[in-house]
């Protein structure tokens, strides 16, 4: 009986063994098949193509400076100790010598979008600059000067008269790259030109806080100080983003870098072209992310949308009939994912349109049809950005205090802004203010929304310092916060 069942199951084992090795086999002989498909030999017929689009920036910025010891405290500690002052003629102490004057020069990187000599790069780059120089791959320099400036994005568009007919890119869709996808990035970081380096997209939709309209590509191929303002091309050569950013504890690359998507882009350029700076479309909402809290207490599958905390009088949401507790979920036909997008969204919308806004209220689904506005610079506290405002000088960034967030902190009987951050080097933390303290007064003014918030920092731009009256649990006190110069 043994001797039968040993028998029958040893060719059962090796017809199983058999078949397993048949199945490793082919997947051994298809994964470098994939590969293969998937993977690029070289990056360097691109690399060649397309390095001559690619621009060396120079530029020059005049500043005030002291002696080289006050510039030595002055960046690593902002203030010099009192009993040193008196040896470098400090700004405030007799005797003090005028401040002199210094040259502070900079390396970046450009990208040529037309023959003519429109060239495209960073806003940081060229913003203080008192002198711009390109020098092309030939070795040929020209002095540039600045078309326009957006800040918001951080593009800047410049012109040079070049004697020959020059090479542009050819701009990509960066809506339709899929993390995962290979991208190539072309630029001069640390002053090594033409450095070609290559990776995949490893994120889309990021936002660093910069500001409302950031949408940023998140690749892990390297960009390095010096890649500002270069580009970033996908396998087909055709650019599909701006490099810009990159985040790093040291200084340098470790993976995380960030280019400005094309698509939004091409709206920027284009306007800085013709009227030299930017229109952005304003719809007239403050929005707050939807926690998984707060989609279970309004009824949705999943957190998504903008819950907007506030609508401002006489504005187009206004006058569409949206209210504070509606969410935002879909803007011309485009879910809002995720509140972030929104901003964006709005800000290229061409101003005068008809925009199709899909709205969830109290459970249920509606539509509006909002005529999208022009966006002021005082409209931009209390329009689309995500319901916060920064004040650089004191190092502090408030939100406005809604039912929903005065319900989740236990805040009760209450009106006033919430500091939603505190830059720990900054005035506001040497002063003791936390996040979550509740701000109720500034200068013995109330403050209840972001737009008092804005007109008092207006009003008192040329004081040196704030008295802010601050609520922390049960107990309120007033602080002073000096304002950095």
């Amino acid at each position: 009986m043994h001797c039968s069942l040993r028998h029958r199951f040893v060719p059962n084992i090796l017809f199983t063994l058999s078949l397993l090795m048949t199945m490793v086999t082919g997947l051994v002989v298809a994964m470098p098949a994939l590969a293969a498909t998937s993977t690029p030999a070289s990056f360097a017929d691109l690399a060649e193509q397309l390095g001559p689009a690619v621009v060396n920036i120079y530029t020059t910025q005049t500043v005030k400076a002291g002696s080289p010891l006050e510039e030595f405290f002055s960046d690593q500690n902002r203030n010099i100790p009192e009993p040193f002052r008196h040896f470098f003629d400090i700004p405030g102490h007799q005797g003090q010598k005028p401040p002199r004057e210094m040259k502070r020069t900079s390396l970046g990187s450009g990208v040529i979008i037309t023959a003519d000599g429109y060239i495209v790069t960073n806003n940081h780059m060229v913003e203080n600059a008192t002198e711009i120089n390109i020098r092309l791959t030939n070795q040929k320099e020209y002095v540039a000067t600045i078309i326009g400036r957006d800040p918001k994005t951080d593009l800047a568009l410049l012109k040079i008269t070049p004697t020959a007919t020059l090479p542009p890119v050819v701009f990509g869709d960066s809506d339709k790259l899929r993390v995962g996808d290979w991208v190539l990035a072309i630029g001069n970081p640390f002053g090594f030109e033409q450095t070609v380096t290559a990776g995949i997209v490893s994120g889309k939709g990021r936002h660093l806080g910069g500001t409302p309209y950031e949408n940023f590509i998140q690749t892990d191929a390297s960009i390095n100080p010096g890649n500002s303002g270069g580009p970033l091309f996908d396998v087909n050569g055709k650019m599909v983003g701006i490099n810009t950013a990159i985040y790093s504890r040291g200084g340098g690359n470790i993976g995380i870098g960030f280019a400005i998507p094309i698509s939004m882009a091409k709206n920027v350029i284009d306007q800085l072209k013709e009227h030299g700076k930017v229109e952005r479309g304003w719809l007239g909402v403050m929005i707050q992310q939807v926690t998984q809290e707060l989609a279970d207490q309004f009824g949705l599958e999943r957190p998504m949308g903008g819950l907007v905390g506030e609508v401002s009088p006489g504005s187009p949401a206004d006058k569409a009939g949206i209210k504070a507790g509606d969410i935002i979920v879909t803007f011309q036909g485009m879910e809002i994912s995720q509140m972030n997008a929104l901003p964006s969204m709005v800000a290229q919308t061409t101003i005068g349109t008809k925009a199709e806004v899909g709205l969830i209220r109290q459970g249920k689904k509606k539509t509006v049809t909002v005529v999208i506005a022009k966006l002021e610079e005082e409209q931009t506290a209390t329009g689309d950005t995500p319901g916060s405002s920064t004040e650089k000088d004191m190092g502090l960034t408030v939100q406005e205090l809604t039912p929903e967030l005065a319900q989740s902190m236990n805040i009760k009987g209450a009106a006033g802004l919430i500091i939603a951050n505190v830059d720990p080097d900054s005035a506001a933390a040497t002063a003791g203010l936390r996040q979550g303290d509740l701000l109720l007064e500034m200068n013995r003014v109330k403050v209840v929304n972001l737009n008092d918030f804005q007109a008092i920092l207006k009003k008192t731009k040329n004081e040196k310092q704030m008295l802010l009256l601050i609520k922390r649990g049960d107990h309120t006190s007033f602080v002073v916060v000096k304002r950095q110069e």
